[in-house]
C-alpha cells in the first residue's frame, strides 16, 4: 500500500504503512515540511503498519525539530510500536 499524507488544518494524516518501503520519501517529505513551517502534527489513526525504520524516520524527524526549535507532534490511535519505541526511550 502506497504512503498517502493528506493535510487539513495544520495537521497532515498519513494513511498506510510507514516501512522500509515509503520511510524514505516520508522523511523527505516531512523534512521539507518542517523547514517551512514552525509547528508539524502527524496524525497516525490511518497508519496500520511502522517497521523498525519508520520508527526511526519519526525519531529523526522529532530530533530535527529538537535541534531547529520546532514544534512536531505525532498524534492518534495507530500503531502501537511508535508509542513503545518512544516510551522506552524516554524510560532509559
Amino acid at each position: 500500500m502506497a504512503l498517502q499524507i493528506l493535510e487539513c488544518n495544520g495537521t497532515f494524516y498519513i494513511t498506510g504503512k510507514i516501512n522500509t518501503t515509503t520511510s524514505n520519501s516520508f522523511l523527505t517529505h516531512f523534512t521539507h515540511i518542517l523547514r517551512k513551517n514552525e509547528e508539524v502534527t502527524i496524525n497516525i489513526d490511518n497508519v496500520k503498519e511502522i517497521d523498525k525504520i519508520g520508527v526511526e524516520a519519526i525519531k529523526t524527524l522529532h530530533t530535527n525539530a529538537l535541534q531547529n526549535q520546532k514544534e512536531f507532534s505525532v498524534t492518534g490511535y495507530g500503531c502501537k510500536e511508535i508509542y513503545y519505541d518512544f516510551t522506552y526511550h524516554k524510560a532509559a
